[in-house]
């Protein structure tokens, strides 16, 4: 049985496996957030984001994550610094949505599912999110072939632009596509192809 390198990384309170800071997307629109608001962390990782709300201020966070190591970190890093942060180990293919939510973010999770659950999940967080609420969500796409440490779980790499179709309802503030390079903890450095969409219910 494959076991992707993040399973490791997140078993090491000293670093994040993906990014040593919150998304900048999160940053930017910050401002056009209240801090009352619920948030949805979907496929939060090590929890480099909600930890980064939390100590802003932002008071009703809610993440989960596929993986019980990553669930294990987020929760000791928040009691490390009193902050409250729900989290639990969860599935987004299986995941029921018990409220609304005024922001939900997705990074690097997505592509991770097939496209049949990718698009009844997002369709389900859209009727399950507030009226002026927020969506950002990251994911890979075909433009590049997966790398090899996670061609064996990219089972849902999404077409250029298709995630645009999913929300042509809703006010798209900004979408980019694009290609980086990254690298993670002993793993060098590598492509990936990338969507970013940043939208509001209307």
């Amino acid at each position: 049985m494959n076991i992707p390198y993040w399973e490791d990384t997140y078993k090491n309170d000293s670093i994040f496996t993906f990014r040593s800071k919150p998304n900048k997307s999160i940053i930017e629109y910050e401002h056009r957030f209240n801090k009352s608001w619920n948030i949805l962390d979907v496929g939060c990782g090590d929890g480099i984001n909600s930890l980064y709300l939390a100590r802003q201020g932002f008071s009703n966070i809610n993440a989960f994550d596929l993986s019980e190591n990553a669930i294990k970190k987020l929760k000791r890093l928040a009691q490390l610094d009193v902050l409250s942060i729900n989290a639990w180990v969860g599935d987004l293919c299986s995941y029921q949505f018990d409220k609304s939510y005024h922001l939900i973010l997705s990074f690097g999770t997505l592509h991770f599912v097939d496209r049949e659950n990718r698009n009844d999940f997002i369709i389900n967080a859209k009727e399950h999110t507030a009226v002026g609420g927020f969506h950002i969500i990251h994911l890979f796409t075909n433009k590049v072939p997966p790398t090899p440490d996670i061609a064996p779980y990219a089972v849902g790499l999404a077409e250029d632009g298709e995630i645009k179709e999913l929300y042509k309802d809703w006010d798209i503030i900004e979408f980019k596509s694009y290609v980086f390079e990254e690298e993670h903890p002993d793993v060098p450095r590598h492509l990936h192809a990338s969507n970013k969409i940043i939208v509001q219910k209307i």
